[in-house]
């Protein structure tokens, strides 16, 4: 049962990864290619989020995500939507996203600061999906030993945000708005990076939170 259960998932984490290649660079990169001469740049950048805005929503939907990493995710999505419509040029637009950028990497700070990291709330999300009652969830998650790990998820949500934010001056500095298609490609390779670490971070929060039931088990014994 645990193999099948793995190649499931493997397969579905491979299904992904096709889909997020898909709909985050090949896409928009299509469409910015073959867009940009007839459309003009602004609104061929803007048409080439359209495929990435559809495949967010659609997983939104189907992950079943009405919660606080859900609304987060649609309200991140929603405030740089806003922005890159309000834009109004390709250069514009491009500086924009790396001002959003900032301002997420403030929130996650915050967030840190005082202790309410989005990291933990999204771990009880996942937990809850599988059963388990948020509020001791959240209990457990606030232990000391296992809060850590969620502070030190944080920590590389805040260093996501800064990394893109560089990035995407560093490519407009030396491509300009023509290095578009370039920064699709960096981005969503950083972004892979990314997800791996801090995937694999929320995955290795399990082993206090095991050290954390066998000494509560050694205490009532």
């Amino acid at each position: 049962m645990g193999l099948m259960c793995m190649a499931k998932q493997q397969k579905t984490n491979k299904k992904i990864i096709l889909l997020d290649l898909i709909f985050y660079l090949v896409f928009p990169y299509v469409i910015w290619k073959f867009g940009k001469d007839p459309l003009g740049d602004y609104l061929a950048m803007l048409l080439s989020t359209v495929p990435g805005f559809v495949y967010t929503i659609y997983r939104f939907i189907l992950e079943k995500q009405f919660n606080i990493a859900g609304l987060f995710i649609i309200g991140s999505l929603a405030l740089s939507t806003t922005v890159d419509l309000l834009s109004g040029s390709a250069e514009r637009m491009l500086w924009n996203s790396v001002y959003v950028g900032l301002f997420f990497a403030m929130i996650h700070f915050l967030a840190f600061i005082i202790k309410r990291p989005f990291a933990l709330y999204f771990a009880v999300d996942f937990a809850y999906l599988q059963g388990y009652e948020r509020k001791a969830s959240t209990h457990l998650f606030y232990q000391q030993g296992i809060f850590r790990w969620f502070q030190l998820i944080q920590i590389l949500f805040i260093v996501r945000s800064l990394f893109f934010a560089i990035l995407k001056v560093w490519l407009l500095q030396t491509y300009g708005v023509e290095g578009y298609d370039s920064m699709l490609i960096y981005r969503q390779i950083a972004s892979w990076f990314f997800t791996i670490v801090i995937t694999g971070l929320f995955i290795y929060s399990n082993v206090p939170i095991q050290k954390y039931f066998a000494n509560q088990k050694k205490q009532v014994q």
